[in-house]
């Protein structure tokens, strides 16, 4: 499936590649898995509520998380580390 990143999700991706490694191959993995199982599989795929209703979550690990919808054969991406971490 094609991944379409929010400007911000992008910029926590590129902030992994640079920082940690390990992390950053977690959230391939995720990916892969997200791809093939959709909203099933690893990382404790979990539906989220109220102003997020309709997107699921993944945790990368204990603070971070991938936030991510599919739609249209697509997996829209919209955060990809803590909302807690700055800019």
């Amino acid at each position: 499936m094609i991944k379409a990143w929010d400007d911000d999700a992008w910029d926590d991706y590129l902030h992994w590649q640079t920082q940690d490694r390990k992390t950053l191959r977690r959230i391939n993995a995720l990916l892969k898995d997200i791809d093939r199982n959709g909203y099933d599989g690893i990382g404790k795929p979990e539906p989220l509520r109220e102003n997020l209703s309709g997107w699921w979550s993944r945790r990368i690990d204990d603070s971070n998380r991938i936030v991510y919808r599919i739609r249209e054969g697509r997996i829209e991406i919209i955060q990809c580390g803590s909302h807690y971490r700055g800019s």
